[in-house]
């Protein structure tokens, strides 16, 4: 985040700054959402909706399921939150007590450490790696444990996976549901990248279990990051637990995005031109990067990040990132924030802006690094 901080101060002073720091479509959202968002301001009457969200925004994510994954889902078990920030917050404070201990993979999005410990609760650390398929498993969570010497009250899976693109299918999502089932950990599945994915099998963990806490958004693929709206699925016993928790926090989401976030699920097509876009930032991305001499350090299946090893020129990506924004204004986000222990050979490269953007910016590195 410092690095996107000084990227802003650089443009706002005139600076050329491209950024491929943050995970933010450079597309607006869709038009639907946007037509739909200027009449309900147009009538003006805009105010609280139900904790969970108005009923006709829970029904349609429903049918998104239903239509997209061919899974049941009843819409009393949605719940509509201010962006996924909000889910993620809301999930930790129902299912976690402080002291309990929560297993994330590493490299990973460093808010679930950072909310974990704000909250008391531990975090183990899992290494995702070419031996484990770049996720976590039951045999990576058994030993990590077991290293750790204390049992896990949760797990937490990205996919597609923010840095590293991972993409887990059905079998591996099964597999982590069952090893959670069995052991009564409570499971929560993070596929706020659904929708880009370019690779792999993307599947959703209710194909597999009723018991995961889902947690999605608005914001990627769906390009509405500004309207701070997102949704979860959760099961069933646990929706009035964490609807007491939202009225206390949030009263409720903000009821223009709701109407707006409703409109986009039905933009499919007008969304997949977009994503059309960051399929061919990926493969130039894919091309340059290795020219340049990064290797590509995992999977680049999913969502829209490369994550590079950079330790041919630095062993030190956060200097590397400042020195780069500083001389070239090309800024990207420091393995050190996904990794506490490996990131610093390591950056991470968003391909989420336009295409003519990606072009120079991945020409100003290599002629910075000839």
């Amino acid at each position: 985040m410092d690095v996107l901080a000084e990227a802003t101060k650089r443009r706002e002073a005139g600076y050329p700054v491209i950024s491929m720091a943050v995970g933010q479509p450079s597309h607006p959202a869709p038009k639907a959402a946007l037509e739909a968002a200027r009449a309900a301001l147009m009538h003006g009457r805009l105010g609280y909706t139900d904790a969970l969200g108005t009923s006709s925004l829970r029904m349609a994510i429903a049918r998104h399921y239903r239509t997209r994954y061919g899974v049941e889902v009843d819409p009393q078990r949605v719940a509509v939150t201010t962006g996924s920030s909000a889910g993620f917050n809301l999930a930790f404070l129902a299912l976690f007590d402080p002291g309990d201990c929560v297993a994330i993979a590493r490299p990973g999005y460093p808010a679930y450490r950072n909310i974990l410990a704000a909250l008391g609760v531990a975090v183990v650390e899992v290494e995702a790696d070419a031996e484990n398929g770049f996720t976590l498993t039951p045999q990576s969570l058994e030993a990590t444990a077991a290293k750790a010497g204390k049992p896990l009250n949760g797990v937490l899976l990205a996919s597609p996976a923010n840095p590293t693109g991972t993409v887990t299918g059905r079998e591996g999502l099964k597999a982590l549901a069952d090893y959670c089932h069995d052991r009564g950990i409570a499971f929560i599945s993070d596929e706020i990248y659904h929708g880009l994915t370019f690779a792999g099998e993307e599947t959703t963990a209710l194909s597999v279990t009723d018991e995961a806490v889902i947690i999605n958004s608005f914001s990627k693929y769906y390009c509405m990051t500004g309207w701070r709206i997102g949704w979860m699925v959760l099961p069933p016993m646990q929706v009035r637990a964490f609807e007491r928790i939202a009225q206390s926090l949030y009263i409720s989401p903000p009821e223009l995005s709701q109407i707006a976030a409703e409109a986009a699920l039905g933009a499919e097509a007008e969304l997949d031109v977009y994503k059309a876009s960051y399929a061919a930032n990926r493969e130039l991305l894919l091309k340059r990067l290795p020219e340049i001499g990064f290797s590509i350090a995992s999977p680049m299946d999913g969502a829209f990040y490369a994550y590079a090893d950079v330790s041919r020129f630095t062993n030190d990506s956060m200097d590397f990132a400042k020195k780069m924004l500083a001389e070239i204004n090309v800024a990207a986000t420091p393995g050190l924030d996904f990794d506490p222990l490996e990131g610093h050979r390591a950056m991470r490269f968003s391909y989420a802006g336009a295409e003519a953007e990606m072009v120079e910016a991945m020409d100003r590195i290599a002629r910075w690094l000839a």
